[in-house]
Parts: structure tokens; C-alpha cells; sequence
């Protein structure tokens, strides 16, 4: 299948990673397209974050799609809905009957401004709902498929989104293949298992360090960034690559702000370190009795390599990590570089921890972040929205929190 997702200045980064990210594990060749005319292929969406896209939208006006995505953000929507090669690629591709989604301020701003969603049952942003005209029924629901069109609310719900998308193409048998592995769950909001509760301390504006490799989980990637910068936190990606450029796992390219040389130079000190996963290769398998001496609640599924294997190669990240917990200040992973980056190197001992998603016993499933003292720890890309909320719990306090969860949706 054949998916185009356009990119503009302000695009909501979480709205574009989720479905590109989803849909190319169900096998869709999707291609990145940057909607900004004369700007290149590289795009800074919200939040900071840079993506470099495969293409421009006027290289693809020859091409022919079986769906097209539009991410929301301000004014990510507006730039989108106010370009002309991509209203014409969209208006065409909607006249031969092809799928056409958007999620939130983009059915308004964008389909609905082209008149495509006239006649149609669509939802939005709740901020934006109103801007629907009257030719539109707004429906108050997370995901709504009428026909032809898959409308959706926001970050918080683009997961569910994206795999509404995967039905749509592929069907239901390949939406619980892939969600089984994520430990996708729709519900909103999240729980922390807490053991050794300390207060975690930082100095007005909390620093936090997102190192990424080669073949990293992007979803996890951008997901914590988005949150964490949402709460003000002043967060820098460092490449453990050559350059700043690196190519996840699912070949959305991201470029970060720094090597992890000159993030680990200086002396520079972090509120928190979190080191997020890659999956390509088979994770080995932990359990409670062979960690005893060092770490508990550890299972393995599928995962880990090479991104995870090589920031735990890293010696300044390590050495990064090891003086972060030496000084008693927060660190932590997700998914399969737990097990990957911490557990190697000791900083995992005495401590109790998460990871593998892809085989976790139902019975731990409630236990989607854990935090033990100044250690954090989640299980996969599904649960990455809690992980970082709950990290901005931790350093902000809950209505800091709260406040980010509910611009989210994820209330």
C-alpha cells in the first residue's frame, strides 16, 4: 500500500511519527513528503523537532496513493490547508475514491477547508471543532471512519488513529498483530508503580538528555520529547551517530541537537536521562531469578539491537549514566534498552525494573512504568506517552502533569 503523510513548519510531531510509524510496521510504504515550498526536505514540526522528509509534496503530484495522513498542530494545519500542490493531490486522490485522514486542527483546517468533508460525520480537536462548517456533522468521539474519510482528535489519540488506518488498509487481523507487540492501550491516562519513593530534584528548568542511535524507536523518541518540552522541560537530543542525522527504526529520519560528545563534554549535568530502545533484533530473555542479585520484574521479548547496543557501547553515555546515579539525579530507559544499556553496565543493581513488551505477563501489564527511587523504567512504544508524563510528574509535581496530560487528550 501506497501512503503519503505531508510535513509542514508546526506540524504536530506525534500526529506524523504515530501513523508513519504504525503504518510501515503493517507493511505500508509510506513516504514522508516535506508541504513547504523552496524550504528542502528538512522540517522543524512543534516542539523542536526536525524531521527530514523524503520528499516534497510537488515531486509527488505524479504519484498515485491508497491513503493520505495529515498530522494537526498549529500551524502545521494551516500551512498544510493553505497549499495549493497539496490541495490538488488530495482533491484528486479523494475524487478517485482513495482514503483520506486527518487528525486534529487538520479536518478543519485543511479537508473541511477544501470542502472534502462536506456531507461527511468527522471530529477534531475540541479547540477546533467549531471551525467545521455547516456542511460537516461533528461527531464527539476519539476516531471516527465515515466512508472514504478517518478522522481523529489529537496526540493522544493518534494511536488509536493510526491503527484505525491499519484496519482500513489491511484489516483487523493485522491491527492486533502489530498492537499485541506495542501493548497498545486506548484508555487515557496513566499509573506509576512507585517502590522507594525519593523526591526527584532540579534546579528550576529540568534538563533532560534523549541520546539516539541509528535504528532507535521513533515513536519513543519523539513521543518523549513532545511531552517533555510541553512541560517546559529544556530537552536535548544527542546523536550517538557521526552526525546529527539518524535514521530510526522505521526510517523516519530525525535530526537531533547535538552529538552525545558534546552533550556528555563540559560538564554539563542532567535532571534526567532517558535512553530510548531499538527493536530489530531478538532481546535475550530476562528473568526475576537469573537478575536476583541485581534487578527484579525484568522480562525480554523482541527487541533491542542494534540502536539500544550501540548507545550501551557508547563510553559517554555510560559514563553519563553511571555518574547520574552515582549522584543520586534521575535516569532511566524504555523497552529493550533497560535491559540493553542499563542492565550491563550495573544500573540496574538492587533495583526493580520494566521492560519487553512483547512478553509481558498479562498479569504485569498494570505495571506500565515503574519507578524504583531515581530510576524510571517503561516497557514499549505504547506506553511511552506514560512514561514521559510520569517523568514530568516526578520533576514538576502532578498538576504540571495534569496540565500536559490534558493538552494531550490524555484525560
Amino acid at each position: 500500500m501506497q501512503v503519503l503523510v505531508p510535513i509542514t513548519a508546526g506540524s504536530e510531531p506525534v500526529e506524523a511519527s504515530v501513523p508513519i510509524d504504525v503504518l510501515r510496521r503493517a507493511g505500508a510504504h509510506v513516504t514522508v513528503a516535506a508541504a513547504a515550498a523552496g524550504a528542502g526536505l528538512l522540517v522543524e514540526a512543534m516542539y523542536g523537532v526536525k524531521i527530514v522528509a523524503d520528499a516534497n509534496v510537488a515531486d509527488c503530484a505524479d504519484a498515485s496513493y491508497d491513503l493520505v495522513v495529515l498530522a494537526g498542530g498549529l500551524p502545521g494545519a494551516e500551512n498544510l490547508g493553505g497549499c495549493a500542490a497539496l490541495e490538488s493531490i488530495v482533491r484528486r486522490h479523494a475524487l478517485k475514491g482513495g482514503l483520506c485522514a486527518a487528525i486534529c486542527a487538520a479536518p478543519p483546517l485543511a479537508l473541511a477547508r477544501w470542502g472534502l468533508l462536506n456531507g461527511v460525520k468527522a471530529t477534531a480537536h475540541p479547540a477546533f471543532v467549531d471551525k467545521f462548517p455547516a456542511e460537516v456533522t461533528a461527531v464527539d468521539a476519539n476516531v471516527v471512519v465515515d466512508g472514504k474519510v478517518v478522522t481523529s482528535r489529537g496526540p493522544a489519540t493518534a494511536m488509536e488513529f493510526a491503527f484505525a488506518l491499519v484496519e482500513q488498509l489491511y484489516g483487523k487481523d493485522k491491527v492486533d498483530q502489530i498492537a499485541k507487540a506495542m501493548l497498545v492501550r486506548y484508555e487515557p491516562g496513566y499509573t506509576i508503580k512507585e517502590l522507594n519513593p525519593v523526591q526527584w530534584q532540579c534546579s528550576g528548568t529540568p534538563k533532560v538528555l534523549i541520546p539516539l542511535a541509528n535504528a532507535s524507536e521513533e515513536m519513543e523518541v519523539v513521543t518523549i520529547i513532545d511531552v517533555l518540552r510541553r512541560a517546559n522541560a529544556d530537552v536535548v537530543v544527542a546523536s550517538a551517530e557521526d552526525g546529527l542525522e539518524v535514521a530510526a527504526r522505521y526510517g523516519t529520519r530525525i535530526v537531533a541537537d547535538v552529538t552525545l560528545d558534546a552533550a556528555a563534554g563540559g560538564g554539563q549535568q542532567f535532571d534526567l536521562i532517558i535512553v530510548p530502545a531499538s527493536r530489530n533484533k531478538l532481546l535475550q530473555t530476562f528473568t526475576a531469578a537469573e537478575l536476583t542479585d541485581t534487578c527484579v520484574c525484568v522480562r525480554g521479548g523482541q527487541g533491542g539491537m542494534p540502536g539500544a547496543t550501540t548507545l550501551g557501547g557508547k563510553e559517554e553515555l555510560v559514563g553519563l549514566l553511571k555518574r547520574q546515579a552515582e549522584a543520586k539525579r534521575p535516569y532511566g530507559a524504555i523497552g529493550a534498552a533497560t535491559a540493553q544499556v542499563l542492565e550491563p553496565h550495573g544500573l540496574l543493581k538492587g533495583r526493580k525494573a520494566t521492560t519487553g513488551a512483547s512478553m509481558a505477563d498479562p498479569s504485569e501489564c498494570e505495571n506500565r512504568v515503574v519507578v524504583d527511587g531515581n530510576l524510571i523504567t517503561s516497557r514499549s512504544p505504547g506506553t511511552a506517552m506514560e512514561l514521559a508524563l510520569a517523568a514530568v510528574e516526578k520533576l514538576l509535581g502532578a498538576e504540571a502533569a495534569r496540565e500536559v496530560a490534558e493538552a494531550l487528550l490524555f484525560v
